[in-house]
């Protein structure tokens, strides 16, 4: 597990007055400058010591705060007031918000400091984090290598050691990708577990905030702080968070089922890991068998037919007339066009246009709901298995880290990197990446993550069987040594 101080542990240590709030800041923000060069983040909160402060009183006045003094970085796509909320664009480049996302509020009126945003792929479009209008985030591990995305950004600073977590969003695996790369945990809760209000749409029926974190419990300590009903999102789910960290007697007599369809493919060592993920668990006391969720197969087609036609719809708004930069223009048409038009990468455009073009009149049967058909047999077949076991297990990634430049000129097999967690998003499922292993590639070790996904509204389950593997000491958890 990582030698730094767990999330749990720097709160108690404010709650106890063995630390404040500005030392907690003090530190992260000297990691932050001195991690500079992976370019985990793009800016710095201008209010973190104004925060700190305002928590810091909260504290002597009595105030017991779930979460008293705690750094914490957020993805650039989501929204806290008076900070920049670029989403990794240069349409955005200028945008300060002026009002804060209910999972930011949250972690917040709980004593939390936001320290920074973090950087991600533009629009959150994209696997790699290379597609930021703020440059590529490095991966701790490797240099040379993408964090994954698109949260890449939350991911790398929770690995180098940064803050102790951070908070990621997740349309197709965009919170758990990265973590498997980069050797942290990262939770896709539920869809309406934690309120999107704030959150910048890529596709609104498969978004969902998620954290991230080097341990179980600190994922608990803030689930339990953010998830529950929002007023602001209408679909928010009335499900209180019960969290907690489980011991290997949770392990006993837990059904496990090993999905057939995402066991080729894989690299050795992303096989060999999920084969001593399952040698643990039987180890504890678990069954373990496979099971068959044959509309895997198509779920990669299903999800980008779904989350394309969505985006074209969302960013229809950043058009230069409300939001961020606008680029002047002869007329109104021509001024909207050119802002679109270099206001918007290459990505996001190839999105918009495939998004648009199978919603067309002649093509949304042929191809949107197409889709949404398998979207629904999918879920069908995710239910059927979950009659037979308690937990789902894949890989998360099918490989480690790949080099930057390495897919960025294939779209579709950028796109194939999300193979095993697109389906999770269609189904509105539960899912955590833990990191469970390496691969040694040209010399380095790699973080290798087995992702586990649950019933919906049983994310509870997902993070006491974590804490059963730690208790194992089966979970392979740790900074980056070049920041540990």
């Amino acid at each position: 597990m990582s030698g730094l101080p767990s999330a749990t542990a720097l709160v108690r240590a404010v709650q106890t007055r063995d630390t404040t709030p500005q030392a907690l800041l003090d530190v992260a923000l000297a990691r932050v400058q001195a991690a500079a060069p992976l370019n985990a983040l793009v800016s710095v909160n201008p209010h973190a010591a104004q925060d700190a402060a305002g928590v810091a009183a909260r504290v002597d006045a009595g105030e017991t705060l779930p979460l008293a003094g705690l750094p914490i970085i957020v993805k650039d796509n989501i929204n806290v007031t008076g900070t920049r909320t670029t989403c990794g664009s240069r349409i955005l480049d200028r945008y300060v918000s002026p009002y804060t996302a209910t999972a930011a509020r949250r972690l917040q009126d709980a004593g939390a400091v936001i320290i920074g945003k973090a950087n991600m792929d533009e629009f959150a479009m994209g696997s790699s984090t290379e597609s930021s209008a703020s440059g590529p985030t490095l991966n701790p591990w490797d240099p040379a290598r993408v964090p994954g995305g698109s949260s890449g950004g939350s991911a790398a600073a929770v690995a180098a050691g940064l803050t102790a977590v951070a908070l990621g969003s997740d349309t197709g695996g965009s919170v758990r990708q990265p973590a498997a790369l980069c050797g942290v945990y990262g939770l896709k809760p539920t869809y309406g577990r934690v309120s999107r209000f704030g959150l910048v749409a890529y596709a609104s029926s498969l978004d969902q905030i998620g954290p991230l974190a080097h341990r179980a419990e600190d994922l608990a300590l803030l689930m339990n702080v953010m998830a529950g009903h929002d007023p602001h999102d209408a679909t928010s789910l009335d499900a209180p968070p019960t969290f907690r960290t489980g011991t290997p007697d949770d392990l006993r007599g837990l059904r496990v089922g090993v999905i057939r369809e995402s066991l080729d493919g894989n690299t050795a060592g992303v096989t060999a890991t999920l084969t001593a993920t399952l040698d643990a668990l039987r180890s504890a006391g678990a069954t373990v068998q496979e099971i068959s969720v044959p509309q895997l197969r198509y779920a990669i087609a299903a999800y980008y037919l779904i989350a394309m036609p969505e985006a074209s719809s969302n960013l229809a708004r950043f058009d230069g007339m409300v939001y961020g930069h606008r680029e002047p223009g002869s007329d109104v048409t021509a001024s909207m066009t050119l802002t679109r038009e270099r206001g918007f990468g290459r990505e996001v455009q190839r999105r918009i246009m495939i998004g648009t073009y199978a919603l067309s009149s002649g093509y949304y049967d042929a191809y949107y709901s197409r889709a949404m058909k398998i979207r629904r047999r999918l879920a069908d077949s995710f239910t059927a298995a979950f009659a037979h076991v308690d937990v789902l297990v894949t890989p998360t990634s099918p490989f480690p880290a790949f080099r930057r430049g390495e897919k960025t000129s294939d779209p579709l097999a950028m796109y194939a990197a999300d193979v095993d967690t697109v389906a999770v998003n269609l189904t509105g499922l539960p899912a955590l990446s833990v990191p469970m292993g390496f691969e040694t590639v040209d010399g380095t070790a790699l973080p290798v993550g087995i992702q586990f996904i649950a019933p919906a509204l049983n994310d509870e389950l997902l993070l006491r069987v974590a804490g059963g593997l730690e208790g194992l000491g089966a979970v392979q958890a740790r900074v980056a040594p070049a920041y540990a």
